[in-house]
């Protein structure tokens, strides 16, 4: 079976999918952000949450994500099962900003950045995700500093690692 017209196609389709607020989640054991030679978060058992930011993105978004991240169920119960979320583990969020998880890799080698969202957009919206999750966990979420160079550690339990995206709610 000859696959090249399914992948065409394929490509044709997505090219006009319109990307949102991205996060990628990584159930941990612990995490950590550096700043300077210096420790300025972290965290326990939870997730370490890398947050993309485009211009598009609306407070709706950051919401949807909040929710969903306080809600997947991703941590085992006492049977072994992923049954649990963050919450129900009395688990800790970092969340660190990575305007790279909206990398446009397409043409030549080297990352187009174009699509993350200016600081004027960025900003605001990561603190409201932020925000958001703090309410919904009930307690603050530890995060990193915005356009920081920052050193991120963590010890990835499983591993599970989920991507997720605002408007394409897969």
């Amino acid at each position: 079976m000859d696959y090249r017209h399914f992948f065409v196609n394929l490509q044709a389709e997505t090219r006009f999918i319109k990307a949102g607020m991205r996060i990628l989640i990584q159930r941990v054991n612990q995490a950590s952000v550096e700043i300077d030679h210096r420790i300025t978060a972290a965290i326990g058992t939870g997730l370490l949450v890398l947050v993309g930011i485009e211009e598009a993105d609306t407070p709706e978004d950051a919401e949807w994500l909040a929710g969903k991240v306080t809600g997947l169920r991703i941590f085992d119960d006492e049977k072994g099962v992923m049954n649990r979320s963050v919450m129900d583990v009395e688990g800790e969020i970092l969340v660190v900003s990575q305007f790279t998880l909206h990398a446009q890799t397409r043409k030549g080698n080297r990352p187009s950045y174009i699509k993350a969202a200016k600081h004027e957009t960025a900003i605001p919206l990561y603190h409201h995700f932020c925000g958001e999750l703090s309410l919904k966990l009930g307690k603050e979420v530890q995060t990193g500093t915005f356009a920081a160079d920052m050193k991120v550690a963590l010890v990835n339990n499983g591993p599970v690692t989920i991507w997720m995206d605002s408007k394409n709610r897969e």
